[in-house]
């Protein structure tokens, strides 16, 4: 699959002669052409990297009269920084949050300098591109860190080398024109500046799908003309390959001591023209990158001529290259960016399109690691929180100072709490909340909480009951069923009999439960016919309990085995006792999603003719959303529109409950293949935007305290949850997947919590009535078994 769009821009791409005639245009004119369409492509988002700069050799066979990074060796301490040097750096830029090395050299200097060549040789290494090899592997095994190269022009075995290094790589075009190569130009001398062989690198490395990022260098004694034709012969091997990830657009800054240090630099004005013009080139998608510290005081202006990134910033290290401009403070870059109307969010060096598939563009050794290192949008995760771990502090999600509102997503918002239906764009821009449009959103969310449900917090009394562990269907994520066609083999299988199963249900009536849960793996021995008999079995020791049981996989398992359709095998259920139906089994409603998530289960369309027959048949059910894994937002977006539709047509649904992915002991996490569960900020966001997409349909939003823990709990109760669930008595779903909440928190400890949060508690039944005084009373006076 193709996954980065190479054709640039759809109907609306620029021609090569539309882009040479952008020079003929009013300056304002393109210019707000370009920001309209980078908001189309990145909403409010400018992007960087926390990074540490690693200047391995500033050797150059280069001469380029601009440059002040390249020295000869007289004048450096030694040829290359040596491993103990790298590390201190490196370890350093890990201890201030950085993700990136930057790895930065000058192009093969062993080709000219002695010294260099005996550098290389005490070192154990027969060029500088393997050195770098070596240290891009050192600072990711020691760090974990993960290098971005900058070694200039390579060779197909060069880069096949290191590809297996590094997470992404760069060369700047800076120009086609072959007349910088000219004596008296910037680039007479340098034969590494020689258009055709960076060209030739460039292409290689789409070749070998390397995620790449390139530019062009303005003022150097170029002219605009010049600039476009090197922009679109970045565009043509783009459209070839799909690997440029960024296009930077760098103004030359005069150095003293270089040949150019009189020549005069390129004015903010004509700066923003060529970012601009790149921006329409380019297309809405493309990343496009002006460094923040060669325009003293421009940020605003940078934004608005259409750039979505600053690059690389660093808390540690100067920019070697630059060394006269220092990086603008990330506080500060961020609180400049929100007075600008847009919201600073940090990414790894390899961008989100090509984070999200690194099956295709990284090298095996780094595809899980990249993939624990982002978000559900392909960013950098900015925090350690995760679902199901004890003991974590919640991250902190208040704005940047200057932040401004965005009427478009007020006017969402609007509709929303309106009980207007939304469209799956506008649910995604909800859940794409970030900075201060967290609060916007999940603020919406409780006030309609409020409006809908009050200040009452319900809770029911209930206790799981997995009646088997072993299970033939092959779900990726699943760390409970055990067997011999699972995915997971620790643990030992079991089989509950229906005394035993009637045994747990009578302790829990004993201890004041209005209902069991039953549900488990599909055992290759059950049929409809086992459903049956555990119903059976329950309500007639228990016709008071209400069985709340059977995923819409079981049902449908359950019918076929029996030759019978849905319909009737659920008429029996009910016949035979089933108060209400678990909307689990759904995963992500999304068949891209389940294709690879638990390709053998039921489908979407599967999943929701269970439900509807239930619905039609006068059953209740839950409804799931489990997330965090391989999805997206958009799938999670589809997802909830879903339910909503559904819930128009039947209104059987009782409830929604988000189920944050736990991935400690999920198979498809310890084989590579899956993020680290939705981080703080997709969990709150989730819950919140439940609640709004699905009003006035869906009155019950539930979270989970086994996944969440008491913090999470807590401030979810602020973000729209009106619900916290079971009490459980034996959770053993989530503890298999690795969480650590416990197995059962008991009426006193929930009414507890409650309490310190100022909310009052309600006990509550399967179908959301309140639980009869004698139940309560019965919840409160058990013995919780030792």
């Amino acid at each position: 699959m193709n996954v980065v769009k190479t054709r640039i821009g759809g109907s609306n791409r620029l021609s090569d002669e539309q882009a040479l005639d952008l020079l003929n245009q009013p300056f304002e004119s393109v210019r707000l052409r370009a920001v309209a369409m980078r908001d189309s492509g990145h909403g409010r988002l400018i992007s960087h990297s926390k990074k540490v700069f690693i200047p391995l050799t500033q050797l150059c066979r280069d001469v380029c009269h601009y440059c002040t990074f390249a020295k000869a060796p007289r004048r450096l301490d030694a040829p290359y920084l040596i491993a103990e040097e790298v590390l201190e750096i490196a370890h350093a830029g890990k201890a201030a949050g950085c993700k990136e090395a930057l790895f930065t050299l000058g192009d093969k200097p062993e080709l000219r300098y002695r010294a260099a060549r005996q550098a290389l040789d005490e070192l154990g290494f027969a060029s500088t591109i393997e050195y770098l090899n070596a240290m891009a592997a050192l600072v990711y095994r020691e760090t974990g860190l993960l290098p971005h190269l900058n070694p200039g022009v390579m060779t197909a075995d060069e880069i096949a080398s290191l590809r297996e290094v590094s997470v992404s790589m760069g060369i700047m075009l800076e120009s086609t024109s072959q007349r910088l190569m000219e004596p008296g130009q910037c680039h007479h001398g340098s034969p590494d500046k020689e258009p055709s062989i960076r060209l030739q690198t460039i292409e290689e490395c789409g070749r070998q799908k390397v995620p790449f990022t390139s530019g062009i260098l303005i003022g150097i004694g170029e002219t605009r003309h010049e600039r476009i034709e090197s922009l679109l012969e970045l565009r043509r091997l783009h459209e070839r390959h799909g690997h440029l990830q960024e296009i930077i657009i760098q103004n030359f800054r005069a150095k003293p001591g270089t040949r150019m240090a009189g020549a005069p630099e390129p004015d903010l004005e004509d700066l923003q023209q060529t970012i601009a013009m790149a921006r329409l080139i380019f297309g809405p998608t493309m990343s496009i990158q002006a460094p923040p510290n060669l325009s003293a005081g421009g940020v605003k202006e940078l934004i608005d001529a259409g750039i979505n990134d600053w690059g690389g910033v660093s808390p540690v290290t100067p920019d070697h290259v630059n060394p006269e401009a220092p990086w603008p403070h990330l506080d500060d870059l961020a609180e400049q960016t929100a007075r600008s109307g847009k919201i600073l969010v940090e990414r790894l060096a390899v961008y989100p399109a090509y984070a999200l598939h690194g099956e295709t563009w990284l090298d095996r050794a780094f595809q899980s690691p990249v993939l624990g290192a982002i978000d559900g949008d392909g960013l950098a995760r900015t925090d350690e929180w995760v679902p199901g771990y004890a003991g974590q502090e919640l991250p902190d999600l208040t704005s940047t100072p200057g932040f401004l509102n965005d009427r478009g997503l007020d006017r969402i918002l609007l509709e929303a709490t309106q009980g207007r239906d939304l469209s799956e764009t506008e649910v995604a821009r909800l859940l794409a909340a970030r900075d201060g449009e967290i609060a916007d959103v999940t603020e919406a969310a409780d006030r309609l909480r409020r409006k809908v449900n009050g200040d009452d917090v319900s809770y029911v009394v209930t206790r799981n009951i997995n009646y088997t562990n072993i299970c033939y269907y092959k779900c990726k994520f699943c760390a409970f069923s055990k067997g011999k066609m699972s995915e997971n083999l620790r643990g030992r299988p079991y089989n509950l009999t229906p005394d035993i199963v009637v045994q747990r249900a009578r302790e829990a009536w004993d201890r004041g439960a209005v209902e069991v849960c039953l549900q488990g793996g599909i055992h290759p021995d059950y049929t409809g016919q086992t459903y049956l008999d555990i119903l059976r079995a329950i309500k007639s020791e228990l016709p008071d309990m209400h069985v709340h049981a059977f995923s819409p996989l079981e049902v449908y398992q359950g019918a076929a085995t029996l030759g019978v359709p849905v319909a009737e095998f659920l008429g029996q259920l009910i016949e035979a006792g089933l108060g209400s139906l678990p909307g689990t089994a759904a995963e992500i409603l999304d068949d891209e999603v389940r294709a690879t998530l638990c390709p053998d289960k039921i489908n979407t369309r599967q999943w929701f003719d269970v439900i509807d027959t239930a619905h039609r048949l006068g059953l209740k059910t839950t409804a799931t959303i489990m997330f965090g894994h391989i999805d997206r937002p958009h799938h999670w977006a589809r997802h909830l529109l879903r339910l909503r539709a559904q819930q128009q047509r039947t209104g059987g649904f009782t409830e929604l409950v988000p189920l944050p992915f736990v991935h400690m002991e999920s198979p498809i996490y310890l084989k590579g293949l899956s993020r680290r569960g939705p981080t703080w900020r997709e969990s709150i966001l989730l819950h919140a935007v439940a609640r709004l997409a699905l009003h006035p349909l869906i009155t019950n939003i539930q979270a989970s305290w086994v996944k969440l823990g008491r913090n999470g709990i807590a401030a979810c109760l602020g973000a729209g949850v009106n619900d916290i669930g079971g009490t459980l008595m034996d959770e053993t779903i989530t503890r298999s997947a690795g969480a650590e909440h416990g197995q059962e928190m008991t009426p006193e400890a929930m009414e507890a919590l409650l309490a310190r949060l100022d909310r009052p508690s309600r006990q509550r039944t399967t179908l959301y009535g309140n639980a009869s005084n004698e139940r309560r009373n019965a919840s409160f006076t058990s013995v919780v078994p030792a």
